[in-house]
């Protein structure tokens, strides 16, 4: 099942490369490709769990959908996440 979802605070290269970190370790994501001008994170997920894992994973690292409340404290942890991918 193909996904697209738009989420909140992607900035950069090191953004993108955190995400990409994370959401590899997934067993059950495939195909991932992240567009940094359109702000969205596609996949192939094997099940509609497997997608709200990503949706979860997002949230933790700092990059809510669209739709989920971005709080000060996901913004913040965006910037650490950004950080951290431009240092790896």
């Amino acid at each position: 099942m193909k996904t697209i979802l738009k989420i909140q605070n992607l900035k950069c290269g090191g953004c993108e490369n955190s995400i990409k970190k994370k959401l590899n370790t997934l067993p059950s994501v495939n195909n991932l490709k992240i567009n940094m001008n359109q702000s969205t994170v596609s996949f192939q997920a094997i099940s509609r769990e497997e997608t709200e894992r990503v949706v979860l994973e997002l949230s933790k690292l700092g990059y809510p959908v669209l739709d989920e409340k971005n709080s000060l404290k996901k913004r913040a942890k965006s910037y650490v996440s950004c950080a951290i991918g431009k240092i790896q």
